[in-house]
């Protein structure tokens, strides 16, 4: 088969490709992105040397590039990754999200119908659903939950979901869309929370916490993400929603609390700053449907995924410096300004 990954040189995305090529080696890989802020090609650097992967730059939301893309390759699957996803980002500009996380959608759904593709898969967020009280564990977020938005970002997500489905119900479009819970693991962007810990901690830093650090977050090693979307790319029913989530719930001081101490830091590098506006207070997924229908789970809990998460920030200390410099901007040109 070939495969679409667009989104391919972000965090999760790349996570995918490397999950795909190893599991699949049969199949063959493109990924486009368009390698924004958050977009970083060196990430791709051992795919690149695979000759069942290649490397596309463009845009999503521009509608003859990427009809012309599908025409060359006649894709049988895509999967969509591509998404501007800060938060706060979606908060002081909010007009790039809906570009690149409508239009984008709507762009490849439309190629997908025009090019007979076999299935699109839309990688959603839990952030869909709002958020819950802090009072009431036992509720969670099952694909029954209303959509409830909170930020730019999730509202054009939200958006681009029910994009999906429409295209599923007026055009028989074989969709399948996956919303997860928050991810960590190996080339998470530095700006994140837990490889923005890592970084500072490692150079004795302050790290900030927004508000008291109570919001709570259900954390998924990225990897069993990649193996949740796999299955139901292959197996899932077309037309239906699927939660990820490893029941992994933490505070956020917890998970700064945890890294300091895996990194031998004193906990005197905390600094809590003014809360984010309108900053969700808990999220939680029930993945049931998940693990009865397509037989999913999840091989790490959060203990085991921060201790190699934490060990591969360690060993890679070069990849994210270069970001945190602005030098992994200058890779693409590396590889292929002359050509």
């Amino acid at each position: 088969m070939k495969i679409l990954i667009t989104g391919g040189a972000g965090f999760i995305g790349a996570n995918f490709i490397y999950y795909e090529l190893e599991h699949h080696p049969e199949d063959q890989i493109v990924c486009l992105d368009n390698l924004t802020y958050a977009g970083n090609l060196e990430t791709l650097k051992e795919a690149l040397e695979n000759p069942n992967f290649r490397f596309v730059k463009g845009d999503i939301a521009d509608r003859p590039f990427v009809f012309s893309l599908f025409e060359k390759e006649k894709f049988d699957i895509v999967v969509n990754f591509a998404a501007e996803s800060h938060v706060d980002r979606s908060i002081e500009s909010p007009e790039i999200f809906v570009k690149t996380n409508v239009l984008g959608t709507t762009t490849l759904l439309d190629a997908s119908r025009e090019y007979g593709v076999k299935r699109y898969h839309q990688v959603s967020t839990d952030e869909v659903y709002g958020d819950l009280p802090l009072d009431r564990k036992d509720l969670m977020f099952t694909e029954e939950t209303p959509l409830h938005t909170s930020s730019p970002y999730s509202s054009a997500k939200a958006a681009a979901d029910l994009f999906v489905l429409a295209y599923y119900r007026t055009y028989n479009l074989p969709v399948t869309i996956s919303r997860c819970s928050n991810n960590y693991g190996p080339y998470h962007f530095p700006e994140k929370l837990i490889p923005l810990i890592i970084s500072r901690a490692l150079n004795d830093e302050t790290i900030p916490v927004y508000g008291t650090g109570e919001n709570v977050r259900d954390w998924l090693y990225v990897e069993d993400h990649c193996s949740a979307i796999d299955l139901i790319i292959r197996n899932g029913r077309v037309g239906e929603v699927y939660n990820i989530g490893g029941h992994n719930e933490r505070t956020n001081l917890e998970v700064v609390k945890t890294i300091l101490k895996a990194l031998s830091k004193p906990e005197s590098l905390i600094r809590y700053v003014t809360d984010r506006k309108g900053h969700d207070l808990r999220y939680a997924i029930d993945p049931t449907k998940i693990e009865t229908e397509l037989g999913w789970q999840p091989k790490y809990n959060f203990d085991t995924g921060i201790a190699v998460t934490i060990d591969w920030y360690l060993n890679h200390r070069e990849w994210w410096e270069n970001i945190i410099n602005g030098e992994y901007k200058n890779y693409y040109e590396k590889m292929y300004g002359n050509r």
